[in-house]
């Protein structure tokens, strides 16, 4: 059935993306409403079961298209940066740009994480752990690690940023409504961080 979507007009297809993010994140799985999804994306009654099998395989290809949207933020990023702070730095700024772009794609993801229906929670789970996992491997790509303190464990120093990371994002993420509250105060708070993190574990000469 998802064939059946892909070969409809882009600007259709875009229109039923939209509506359905809009209404998921809005009302969460068990209360969102198809009609809703519907009426909003101006389609005929009942034509949006022609391209998904149920409401559970519409909310589910949702990922696709927010997967997308994150692998454009990828193609965003300076690859040859091999300092990690700077990286991570860098990550934030695009990821600020094109959430600006799509925020329906971050209000999604943002209802997604507290999403508790059982119908989907656990394809939630897999799909969560698969993308925060693809995300850190990108992001520590090519760095360079001789920048760090020879005194300390390195796999225990990444594992201190990569959860100081993960939580400054859940903290943000649950204090606003919509991606739309959100301004670039919140990189200047991560880049803080950052540099906090740099002092703790880069090497004196690389501070």
């Amino acid at each position: 059935m998802r064939e059946q979507f892909n070969s409809l007009e882009p600007e259709k297809q875009e229109r039923i993306i939209n509506a359905a993010l809009r209404e998921f994140a809005r009302s969460g799985y068990e209360k969102a409403s198809t009609n809703a999804i519907i009426k909003e994306a101006n389609i005929a009654k009942g034509s949006l079961f022609n391209y998904f099998n149920s409401k559970k395989d519409l909310y589910l290809s949702l990922f696709d298209y927010v997967s997308k949207v994150i692998d454009e933020i990828y193609t965003q990023i300076d690859w040859n940066e091999t300092d990690l702070f700077e990286r991570l730095k860098q990550f934030g700024l695009v990821k600020f740009k094109v959430y600006k772009k799509y925020p329906q794609a971050y209000d999604f993801l943002k209802s997604a994480a507290h999403e508790n229906a059982p119908e989907i929670k656990p394809e939630i789970n897999t799909v969560k752990n698969e993308l925060v996992e693809d995300g850190l491997e990108k992001s520590y790509k090519n760095i360079d690690f001789t920048k760090f303190r020879e005194d300390m464990d390195l796999d225990k120093i990444m594992n201190i940023i990569t959860l100081t990371i993960l939580g400054l994002a859940e903290q943000h993420r649950d204090k606003v409504e919509s991606f739309e509250d959100i301004d670039s105060e919140v990189l200047n708070e991560f880049d803080q961080y950052f540099d906090i993190l740099k002092q703790c574990f880069y090497k004196e000469e690389e501070q």
